[in-house]
């Protein structure tokens, strides 16, 4: 049985069709896999006795794509305990760091290159974030505790596993569905689980439920999940209302940090032989979740998911069918700790004013935005293998989106009309791939991919508030053809040397492409106010698209050395020195738009001369296509401490990352590149005992991206302290982290706007970097049954 679970694991890490059945209870735990580290894939040597038979069917395959970096049930449950936020479960891999976004939100970066330039998809949806402030990423429409397998593929991304995309794919997917054995009958299983987080008072429950015979199976899993506003480790402002009119924060509150999630989803599968079919529903709703370093907060996000999943097996090897739908409404206002009435003598009582420029009554209640998208994907891909020595993988994908983006009248300030941001928007992408893989010899392996993608976009004629608000932006969109046709190729060359045991090389070339996003390409307006309301960098300043935004195109160099005992358990120190070139990278460039001699304009606009040389304050800015560059290494290691009956497996850990992004356009800094950083750990295994001590340490942040006036940040260290116990069916999680209470700021986490007069360019003060969080206390307890 273990030899066939092991095989299970190996199967999935190395992303190969070889088709699972799994017929799995809830709560059991996978181990990881044998070419993957165990920093990344804690083993679970426990004996489980829920562990199930695991019947392995298909074709021998290639161990080639290998992920980066494979997590699975274990360690997953582990970071699951510590944050509702399902990226978080990517901390600790090599070359990956998060943006900040809101409790449940955070934006994965991957060498330097995040939010859409990372593939993300999630039990095979590729989903796409409707939001101008892109609040509601590919992440966040799982739960944490629901995820069983987690895999990053980093750079080098083989073609069948990417595709619009630039940095790197994260695949994430829920556990697989569970079926009784031949003639036991029905089978009952599930578990339930609730958590408690001190600061911010966090606090939730799951549960999963699985009714299954030998070929059907039937499985509920459910999750909520909500906080309040977390707080730093020590006071960084002064303490007083959030804003005019609302309620108090202290000076160690960080406002718009709290969080409410509720996510539900019900599958059925059916199996036959070496077939299996599954139908799934899925459906969020987020009434609220603050976000710190956005002018808005989220206050409304529904979502609806059906997927549709096929694999089969032949005797020429395997074939892998999916089809999805997924419909989202979001909503955009002012939370509770932003100002809500917007006036001349809002700043005294909050309360409406008579008039305001222009000789108009002008107080607006709010900022009500609303957005509704719509994504429809399918994908076709066969396995071949071709001789003993050669498979071939080829496939087809499709994903239609389609968007609109509109902000309803508030009072006569912004009204009588509507504002439409963007008007029956639409990105369609029609891809095919064909990957080519070879194993010549015991020592080496060879991967070759080719893949072509055709993507389409297009927004239909806009309108503003008014004819006195944007009224040329207005004339000038409407008037312009914006219809938009991208060819792209991607192309990667894989090398695996073996030359001994202990040592294993890879080299990897690539060529990847992504074209604009819509908001990118068509938010039309620059009003400063509009400007502000598209951000999807946390910086706090104002955004404009272009029309003439080309492809990003970015070649990549990667090369691997990884040493390591014979088996390839005990110890292993992996280097991977990288470098990225992008052409045509899409950047931003101050925006100045001049007034012709002798006239004005109907308002005042922020792209004037004095935005073009602000080196303090917020600026307005344009999306523009620039040429980058950006090279580091990641580094990780995994050593043996003690090994003995006492003290039980007593194992270390290492990891750093470096990345430098430049602009090699304007020889300015990239925007949001990880600092120089660490992190450390010892990890004690005895029994169903497990406990572990983090260091995590990073650099000061002084590269910072003048263009955008980025505030740079200082140097930390935090320490972490974590356990968890197995006995039986019951497992609990707990921890510590940041120990000791530090202060310090988020690297990735942009300018705090989390209270004040969010909606003016100077309503907040300039160069607050966003605090990380203080001490934080957690626990959580699953029962399996």
């Amino acid at each position: 049985m273990k030899t066939k679970h092991l095989a299970l694991a190996l199967a999935a890490a190395l992303a190969c069709p070889t088709l699972v059945h799994a017929q799995q209870a809830e709560g059991a735990r996978a181990t990881a896999t044998d070419d993957t580290p165990e920093s990344d894939a804690r083993r679970v040597e426990t004996p489980d006795p829920q562990l199930p038979t695991v019947t392995v069917v298909g074709v021998r395959v290639i161990p080639l794509p290998r992920a980066d970096a494979v997590r699975a049930d274990a360690a997953l449950a582990a970071g699951a305990a510590a944050s509702s936020d399902t990226a978080q479960l990517l901390r600790g891999i090599p070359g990956l760091s998060l943006q900040a976004g809101g409790g449940v939100s955070s934006l994965p970066s991957i060498r330097g290159l995040a939010d859409d330039r990372v593939r993300i998809v999630v039990d095979g949806m590729d989903l796409v974030s409707s939001c101008g402030n892109h609040m509601n990423p590919p992440l966040s429409y799982i739960d944490p505790t629901r995820a069983s397998k987690l895999e990053v593929f980093a750079g080098i991304t083989p073609v069948s596993l990417g595709g619009d995309s630039l940095g790197g794919t994260i695949r994430v997917e829920s556990a697989e569905p569970v079926f009784a054995g031949a003639g036991e009958g029905h089978l009952v299983a599930g578990k339930l689980g609730a958590f408690h987080r001190s600061n911010g008072d966090a606090r939730g429950m799951d549960v999963a439920t699985t009714f299954a015979g030998e070929h059907l199976s039937l499985d509920y899993t459910g999750s909520i999940a909500e906080a309040g506003n977390y707080r730093a480790g020590g006071d960084f402002k002064p303490a007083g209302p959030a804003a005019a009119g609302r309620g108090w924060l202290d000076a160690d509150e960080v406002g718009s940090t709290y969080y409410r999630s509720q996510n539900q989803s019900l599958r059925l599968a059916l199996r036959h032989g070496q077939h299996l079919v599954q139908l799934r529903y899925g459906r969020q709703d987020i009434p609220r979740q603050g976000f710190a370093n956005q002018r808005m907060d989220m206050l409304r996000n529904d979502s609806e998911q059906w997927a549709l999943q096929y694999q089969g097996g032949f005797g020429w090897g395997g074939l892998e069918a999916s089809a999805f739908h997924e419909h989202t409404r979001h909503g955009m206002q002012f939370g509770p700790d932003k100002l809500y009435w917007y006036a001349p003598t809002a700043a005294q009582d909050g309360q409406p004013g008579p008039v305001c420029m222009m000789g108009m009554a002008c107080y607006a209640a709010g900022m009500p935005m609303e957005t509704e998208g719509t994504t429809r994907g399918a994908s076709l891909k066969a396995d071949i293998r071709l001789s003993a020595r050669d498979a071939l993988r080829l496939g087809a994908e499709v994903q239609l989106y389609r968007l609109d983006d509109w902000w309803p009248a508030s009072g006569r300030m912004m009204g009588p009309d509507a504002f439409v941001n963007i008007n029956d928007g639409r990105r369609d992408r029609h891809a095919g791939y064909l990957e080519w893989e070879a194993e010549w010899n015991p020592r080496w392996l060879t991967q070759a991919g080719l893949r072509l993608e055709r993507v389409d976009t297009d927004a239909g004629p806009v309108q503003s508030y008014n004819s006195k608000f944007s009224p040329a932006d207005v004339v000038a969109f409407n008037a312009a053809q914006r219809q938009r046709q991208d060819d792209n190729l991607d192309a990667t060359l894989l090398a695996r040397y073996t030359p001994s045991p202990t040592l294993r090389l890879e080299f990897g070339l690539a060529r990847k492409t992504r074209s604009p996003n819509l908001y990118e390409r068509y938010a039309w307006s620059t009003g400063g106010m509009a400007m502000l309301m598209v951000n999807m960098a946390g910086d706090g300043n104002g955004y404009v698209g272009d029309l003439g935004l080309k492809p990003e195109t970015a070649r990549s160099l990667s090369v691997n050395a990884d040493w390591h005992d014979a088996a390839d358990s005990r110890w292993n120190l992996r280097v991977t020195p990288w470098i990225t070139r992008v052409d045509d990278y899409i950047d931003a460039a101050r925006c100045f738009t001049p007034v012709p001699p002798g006239q004005t304009m109907p308002m005042p606009t922020p792209c004037n001369a004095d935005n073009l040389v602000r080196t303090q304050g917020f600026v307005y800015l344009r999306f523009a296509n620039q040429s980058a560059q950006l090279h580091g290494v990641d580094l990780s290691a995994r050593f043996p401490v003690v090994e003995g009956a006492r003290l039980g497996r007593v194992h270390g850990e290492a990891r750093l990352g470096y990345v430098q992004g430049r602009n090699r356009s304007t020889d300015d800094n990239l925007y949001n590149m990880m600092p120089l950083h660490a992190d450390f750990a010892l990890e004690q295994a005895s029994g169903g005992w497990n406990g572990r001590i983090e260091l995590e340490l990073a650099r000061a942040k002084q590269d910072v991206s003048a263009t955008r006036n980025e505030v740079a940040t200082a140097g930390y260290g935090l320490l972490h302290l974590r356990g968890s116990y197995q006995w039986r069916a019951l497992r609990l999680e707990f921890g510590a982290e940041n120990l000791f209470d530090r202060f310090y700021q988020l690297p990735l986490g942009g300018a705090y706007l989390g209270q004040g007069k969010t909606m003016s360019g100077t309503g907040v003060p300039w160069g607050l970097a966003m605090p990380g969080k203080g001490r934080n206390l957690y626990a959580s307890v699953t029962l399996a049954f």
